[in-house]
């Protein structure tokens, strides 16, 4: 997999049932924390609501660490785990989730409460325009002076993108391409400097 879809911007879903108003916001969080950090911003923009019950997948769809959920006082697994549901049946990444719920008195009972948090999750899904992220590998190089127009070259043909360089007696480079194209650029830089140039992946 070359990448995954993520949020292009956010979106609000509001209905109301049986008297409860349950408003659905979904946004791009791109890790837990500023997952946490957004969904403190709704409880602060919301303060007389009942409940700000809660989902993220911030990460990569299949990221199980990057998963959370909260029922924030409904009853244990009405809440939270639905929408997290919704959100993994998707298969978007890098996405959190909040229902704030304004109470109207009327119990919804257990199933009323899965449907009204899931249902509101699904809904705002399908108003959702997405992106695509893609898997970025970084590299690390040094070469000649000479052979900074291969690498110039390669970067325009696979779409490297220069994060630091270092100019002294020779050139570092430290590039970050597209995953897919990786075993390419690393087999045409070796083979068009006849084997002057080595690209190094790095974790920096």
């Amino acid at each position: 997999m070359s990448g995954y879809p993520i949020p292009a911007e956010a979106v609000e879903w509001s209905e109301e049932i049986k008297k409860s108003r349950f408003i659905t916001l979904l946004r791009q969080v791109a890790s837990p924390e500023q997952a946490k950090a957004w969904i403190a911003e709704v409880r602060a923009a919301h303060p007389t609501a009942r409940h700000h019950c809660w989902a993220f997948v911030a990460g990569a769809p299949d990221d199980s660490q990057a998963y959370g959920f909260s029922d924030d006082g409904e009853p244990s697994g009405t809440a939270g785990k639905p929408m997290l549901a919704q959100l993994m049946g998707s298969g978007i990444g890098e996405i959190g989730a909040v229902v704030v719920r304004y109470y109207g008195g009327v119990l919804l009972g257990t199933g009323g409460l899965v449907k009204a948090y899931g249902g509101g999750v699904g809904a705002a899904l399908k108003l959702l325009p997405v992106a695509t992220k893609r898997y970025m590998v970084s590299t690390f190089l040094e070469c000649d002076y000479g052979d900074l127009g291969t690498i110039e070259h390669l970067q325009g043909l696979y779409e490297g993108v220069t994060e630091a360089a270092e100019y002294g007696a020779r050139v570092g480079l430290r590039i970050r391409w597209p995953k897919e194209h990786l075993a390419s650029v690393q087999a045409l830089a070796c083979e068009r400097s006849q084997g002057r140039i080595m690209l190094r992946p790095t974790d920096a």
